[in-house]
């Protein structure tokens, strides 16, 4: 059977598909194609990369579009079905024959080779050779964003643009705008043997029942749209012999039946359907509306949001015999919990029953390192012990973590099916990967919990495990793999000659921290908790308080610039009759991150900076701040001195600290840090949390929640969660801001050479320029040159451009949207309305 699926998860060694009808198929990795397959052979002979092999995480990603066929469906042993898949073109487009091939068909292909002037792509048919030419990829590649060339592997959607020798050669392209607007025909002699899912047809309506529609299609086939794959937005509104735009969601050999689909993200083939906001995944909606139910099938609802969502039989109900098909009538109001998302079908899949309403857990992403849960043994092996959490959550208990001391037998302490209680180690939602513990002194520990570099503050005690003892003292390690160095030292105030045979693996200690670096990774601890310091340590640490109360936090200081370093600006605060010398880091030289590098680019030696604040004296280090909105909330106090002032709701002013893969750490004056889980950090979908945050950026941030015990506080980076009414006063003070500086550079850049500088300078939104069309690119924006913009990169985007006819030579009016003083780009518009609007 033949499928249009969509990628919902990349793993190492397989592809999660979403399929119609809220089914999950998966793609082992020896069934992508025979190029790739050939290459894993190779690094399994030889026992190293060959040149070419990527892993499916760099060719593959979530909410692509896959043509794929099923190679076998499994039953496991817990009765659940398994269905396996290939998306090797060779089986996939099996149906298909050099004579069949034909111009304007869309077809599955995948990359066997990278040529000189393109790809070699295997399209599965045999007798032929298929060839990509750069030309033909260079925008896909650009969009993908993933390296310069296609990958020997990756899957492809292609249109033929070219059929030679009777089918024996064809030339593809994978343009997005050609794939988009490609669309089967009559022409293209499409046959029941050789019919793809993922070709998008025209369609004629033949019969609407409330669970679906017939309709007919390329003269003479015939297939069934049901009723999850309607446009929602026209569904009341079909009627027989309208023609309407259709996709194949599937193709069955035996039965000859075909499934099409209306919904529009799958009528532009290439596209993608669209996805679900994490932070929807496992909530509860209070109040859910009954749209249809199906006696067979299901009920579908309208969730708070508006949104379609399915509940399927078994989850309307805690069993059969409670059930009661009164409660689903039309306009039936009913509490459920979203438990899953179809890609295949844009719609939520819900349950309602209380269970499962009211589970603590329910994906790995609701687990935090630290919790205590309750687990069921589900097997002993040499590694560890496998526990079930909840339905399709799994962990992992290491021997090493089995007990507080290391268990020889397990098996005669814990039996198939025992309840224990366990801590989390460890929990990584994107590999479904638990790590638990049963040591007791950790499960019944009261101190911190240690799980990121980032909260390991010199003097914090918490508890932590011995992995390894040496000569040179003993590592432990904490929570999400934070480890750290205990020296020989420190491990006791009596001399220890051999570590080794006072400590063990797995045993659990409590440590002292002494000093961290988080950016590096480098954590020293003691097990000295109670160490008395001596006259020597005495008098550093009096001589250091005495310099510490010199300056404090929030002081306004004036600053003479006396040396650039790569980091940032050594100064020396101006009336201070010791010449004190600070630190100004470049993130800190503005509110914006573009600003600073540009204000480090631009300032000398020499050069007075008014109106610094002190962001923290710790006698050795000065670290001052020119960040305007930092230096608002101290001067208003809209700040928090101590963790004992923090509040949920409030909305504190604070810059990015660390940026990790789980989320961002967020640091405040006074030195108060939080941290914005990945869930919580924007309101548009996180793939990679680089991608919206980089250090030193000024965030506006709103305390969630507190846990004193632990003394963490989770944060909300969420624009819609983070404006304190006025947002339009808000905006416009930033702009202000930064129009302020932009000013500030402009003075500066004034001082260099008169050329580019003077240029860039002289370049002001709203100012008209007389330009000359120097290239039009293939995506309709245009670039420019003019005596004005020497040295400069001149652009229009395609709307910019307008309905302008352009072409190279041309003299043009312009007006300056955009100067990016950085990359020396100008961003220029050719619109009317804009040139008109000018004063």
């Amino acid at each position: 059977m033949l499928l249009l699926g969509c990628i919902k998860e990349v793993s190492d060694y397989e592809l999660i598909i979403s399929l119609p009808n809220g089914l999950l198929g998966f793609v082992p990795i020896t069934q992508i194609s025979d190029a790739y397959s050939k290459l894993l052979s190779q690094q399994v002979a030889q026992g190293e990369l060959p040149e070419g092999l990527n892993s499916l995480s760099d060719m593959y990603s979530p909410g692509a579009l896959v043509r794929c066929i099923v190679t076998s469906v499994e039953k496991s042993d817990d009765g659940r079905r398994s269905i396996k898949l290939s998306i090797d073109p060779k089986k996939v487009n099996k149906g298909l024959n050099a004579s069949a091939l034909a111009t304007g068909m869309l077809l599955s292909g995948s990359v066997s080779s990278v040529e000189d002037h393109g790809y070699l792509i295997d399209i599965g048919v045999s007798g032929t050779h298929a060839f990509l030419p750069h030309e033909k990829a260079k925008n896909y590649i650009k969009a993908l964003k993933r390296g310069p060339d296609l990958k020997i592997g990756q899957n492809l959607t292609c249109v033929i643009v070219e059929v030679k020798n009777k089918g024996r050669v064809v030339c593809l392209s994978i343009d997005r705008s050609e794939v988009a607007a490609s669309l089967a025909t009559e022409k293209q002699n499409w046959a029941l043997s050789n019919l793809l899912p993922g070709l998008v047809v025209k369609a004629r309506v033949q019969k609407v029942t409330p669970f679906g529609m017939k309709v007919t299609f390329l003269s003479y086939f015939t297939g069934i749209v049901d009723f999850m794959h309607m446009d929602p937005e026209k569904s009341m509104n079909y009627s027989p012999d309208q023609v309407v735009k259709a996709c194949i969601l599937s193709v069955h050999p035996g039965s000859k039946a075909v499934r099409l689909t209306l919904r529009p993200a799958f009528l532009h083939p290439g596209g993608s359907p669209n996805q679900l906001s994490s932070d929807r995944m496992g909530a509860v909606v209070e109040e859910s509306t009954v749209k249809a139910f199906y006696k067979q099938f299901g009920a579908l609802f309208e969730l708070d949001d508006g949104t379609l969502a399915f509940a399927r039989l078994k989850h309307l109900s805690k069993n059969r015999k409670s059930f009661k098909a009164g409660a689903f009538k039309a306009g039936c109001k009913h509490k459920c919990r979203i438990i899953d998302y179809s890609l295949m079908d844009e719609m939520c899949v819900v349950s309602l029953k209380y269970q499962i309403i009211e589970a603590r857990f329910l994906q790995y992403q609701d687990i935090h390192t630290g919790d205590v849960v309750q687990g069921k043994v589900l097997s002993l092996k040499p590694i560890g012990m496998q526990m079930k959490v909840a339905d399709g959550i799994k962990g992992l208990v290491p021997s090493i973590h089995l007990a507080d001391v290391i268990l020889k037998q397990p098996e005669k302490k814990y039996n198939i099916g025992d309840e224990v209680k366990c801590r989390v180690l460890e929990c990584n939602p994107a590999g479904k990967k638990l790590i638990l513990t049963l040591k007791k002194s950790l499960i019944q520990s009261k101190l911190p919990v240690l799980t990121n570099y980032e909260d390991a503050k010199p003097g914090l005690i918490t508890h932590g495990f011995v992995v390894c003892a040496r000569e040179f003292g003993c590592i432990v390690k904490f929570y999400n793999d934070v480890k750290g160095l205990v020296p020989k030292n420190e491990l006791s105030s009596e001399p220890i000659s051999c570590p080794d045979k006072v400590f063990y693996e797995g045993q659990v200690v409590k440590v002292m921290v002494l000093k961290c670096e988080p950016q590096q990774e480098r954590l020293l601890l003691s097990f000295r908790l109670s160490s008395k310091s001596g006259p020597e340590d005495k008098r550093e640490c009096t001589s250091k308080e005495n310099q510490e109360v010199k300056y404090q936090i929030g002081e306004i200081v004036d600053v003479k610039v006396l040396k650039k370093k790569d980091k940032g600006l050594e100064v020396s605060i101006l009336e201070d009759e010791d010449n004190m010398v600070a630190w100004i880091p470049t993130q800190h030289l503005s509110d914006f991150v573009d600003t600073s590098k540009l204000l480090w680019h631009c300032l000398q030696e020499g050069d007075v900076l008014p109106n610094v604040m002190c962001l923290s004296d710790k006698g050795e280090h000065i670290i001052l701040s020119r960040k305007s909105a930092v230096i608002s909330a101290v001067q208003e106090e809209q700040v928090v001195r101590s963790f004992s002032e923090i509040q949920p709701g409030m909305l504190l002013t604070g810059y990015v600290r660390n940026v990790m893969p789980f989320g961002v750490f967020v640091e405040f004056p006074f030195g108060v840090t939080g941290l914005a889980p990945k869930v919580s950090m924007s309101d548009k979908f996180v793939t990679d949390t680089k991608d919206h945050f980089v250090v030193g950026q000024t965030v506006i941030a709103k305390v969630m929640s507190t846990d004193e015990e632990k003394q963490r506080v989770l944060l909300n980076l969420k624009v819609s969660e983070c404006s304190s009414g006025d947002s339009a006063a808000e905006s416009f003070a930033l702009l202000n801001q930064y129009f302020k500086e932009l000013k500030e550079i402009r003075d500066l850049l004034k001082r260099g050479e008169p050329s580019m500088a003077q240029g860039l300078c002289e370049l002001v939104p709203g100012k008209e320029l007389q330009l000359v069309v120097q290239d039009v690119r293939e995506d309709g924006s245009a670039l420019f040159s003019g005596s004005c913009v020497t040295g400069l990169t001149v652009t229009a985007t395609h709307y910019h451009v307008g309905d302008k006819n352009i072409v190279p030579g041309k003299k043009m009016k312009a007006l300056v949207l955009h100067v990016d003083a950085p990359t020396s780009e100008v961003y220029v518009s050719l619109r009317e309305e804009l040139l008109k609007q000018r004063p």
